[in-house]
Parts: C-alpha cells; sequence; structure tokens
C-alpha cells in the first residue's frame, strides 16, 4: 500500500527524523477519513486507522531488530542498535501527537469535543481518580503502578500480536492530544487580551506550552513503553523462528529481559519527573 511503502526499518533509523512527519500524516490523515466516513465513532476510528498504516512499519522493525540479536554478539552494542529502532519510533509518535492536536485546535470547541469524546472522557476519569491522592508519594506510586500496567500490555500486545503494541501507544497519543489540546484552548482564552490574539503564532505558543506540559515526563513514558514493546515483539519472533531453549532462543530472551529492565527503570524516571518537576515548571 501507499502508507507502507513510504519508509522501512532501515530508511527510519538513516533518518529518524523523517518518522516525525510519517507519523503527522498518519494522524491527520485518519481524521479526516474518519470524520468523513465514520462520523458517530470517530474517537476510536481515527485511533485504528492509524494502528493500520503504523503496523507495517512496526513488524518490519521488530523482525529487523530480531535480526540482529543473531548477528551481533556484544550486549552493550545489541542495546545501542535496538536503541535507533527506539528513537525513530518516538518521532512516529510525535508525529501522530502533533497531527491529532492540531485537529483538536483547528475545530470548533463543539466539533472537538465530538471528534475526542471517549479521550476526554479518558482524561476525566484519570484526574477524578488522581485527586484523592493528596500526598506526592502516594500520587507517585499511582503514576508508577499506573505505568507498568501499561509496559505490562505493550509486551503483552507486542507478544501475542506482533505490532499489537502500537494500538496502545497510539490511543496514548490521542489522549496526550485531548489533554495537550484542552490545556491550549485554556491558555488561549488567557491570551485573548493580545492583539494578535486568532493568529497562527499565538496558537503555536499555546501549542507548544501545551506539549511542554504533557512531554516534559510524557517523552520518558513513551520511551519506556517502546523498549517494552520491542522487547515482546522480538521475543515473539523469537520464539517462531528458534526452537525454545536453543543457544539462539536463550540468547534472545536474556537481550528482551534487558529491555524490559531499561524500560522499567525509564518508566521509574518518567514518574519521577512528572511528580516532582513537572508541576515546578507548569
Amino acid at each position: 500500500m501507499v502508507l507502507e511503502s513510504l519508509v522501512g526499518p532501515k530508511g527510519a533509523e538513516k533518518r529518524p527524523y523523517r518518522l516525525l512527519f510519517i507519523g503527522f500524516l498518519y494522524s491527520i490523515l485518519s481524521v479526516f477519513l474518519a470524520r468523513w466516513i465514520f462520523k458517530e465513532e470517530t474517537s476510536l476510528v481515527m485511533v485504528f486507522l492509524s494502528v493500520i498504516a503504523a503496523i507495517p512499519l512496526v513488524y518490519k522493525t521488530i523482525k529487523y531488530e530480531e535480526k540482529k540479536d543473531q548477528f551481533i554478539q556484544k550486549e552493550a552494542i545489541l542495546i545501542k542498535e535496538h536503541g535507533k529502532a527506539v528513537e525513530f519510533l518516538i518521532f512516529l509518535f510525535i508525529g501522530m501527537l502533533v497531527g491529532y492536536t492540531v485537529w483538536y485546535l483547528i475545530l470548533s470547541p463543539e466539533n472537538a469535543a465530538t471528534l475526542f469524546k471517549t479521550q476526554l472522557d479518558t482524561i476525566k476519569s484519570i484526574n477524578t481518580n488522581s485527586a484523592s491522592y493528596a500526598f506526592k508519594e502516594g500520587f507517585f506510586m499511582k503514576i508508577l503502578i499506573n505505568n507498568l500496567k501499561v509496559l505490562f500490555f505493550c509486551i503483552a500486545f507486542s507478544f501475542f500480536y506482533g505490532a499489537g503494541a502500537i494500538f496502545i501507544l497510539t490511543w496514548n497519543a490521542s489522549v496526550i492530544s485531548a489533554a495537550i489540546g484542552s490545556f491550549a484552548t485554556t491558555k488561549l482564552s488567557e491570551l485573548s487580551h493580545l492583539a494578535l490574539y486568532g493568529s497562527i503564532p499565538v496558537y503555536t505558543v499555546a501549542a507548544a506550552h501545551g506539549i511542554l506540559r504533557y512531554m516534559t515526563h510524557g517523552i520518558f513514558e513513551i520511551a519506556g513503553y517502546f523498549i517494552g514493546a520491542l522487547a515482546g515483539g522480538i521475543i515473539s519472533v523469537a520464539s517462531i523462528r528458534h526452537a525454545v531453549g536453543s543457544k539462539k532462543f536463550n540468547q534472545t530472551v536474556i537481550d528482551s529481559l534487558d529491555l524490559i529492565f531499561i524500560s522499567i527503570a525509564v518508566l521509574i524516571v518518567a514518574a519521577l519527573i512528572e511528580v516532582y518537576v513537572t508541576p515546578l515548571l507548569f
């Protein structure tokens, strides 16, 4: 298909920044088609369309990374090689995030609320549950446990469905975009007194402020999820290509476990930043 032919794992590793544009294209096109064809269920359909577009690249990436396990013996070098895949997948995620956010901001408040209805309901639920945690220590554990749950599902979806984790990550991109859009809309109302109000620069400032608000810690969360998803996918491919218990299979399992431990460490850092750093900045 046309979208599948845009880039492969090797090309993405050489120019990871290209995935920013491709992720943006996936989300913009998905929202357009969802609003055009599935007007009543756009909030979920746009996610599924983005997932369908991204699955070929993610699946090829998992197979490509599993092959590296068979040729690279040193774990430090292998982890570094996997880092290249995580880097361009993060760019893909950010591209989708920006695309969804642009749609939120260019639509009227009523249309934006309809488009992101399910996402906004999810945000309300999260905020309601978080309100009961008055102490930062309790809030930190709440955030960390939630992050670890998402990591578990990323690993499980990648193991059982190959590139299945991309659904969870794309869904998260749409939820974060709704949060950013809502935050930016509030910020725009605060800038209504400016002479340039309603202009592209003011919208850009509001959107950038919203992205920084949620991605200061969010970038670490997404990196952790992608690392975990890569680990689950690599084990899945290895279990098909090699006999369980063989030397190659065991080597792949060790590599995947290292990736999982790294993803947990990254998520701990993300939770610390969300609880103790982000509130100080915003």
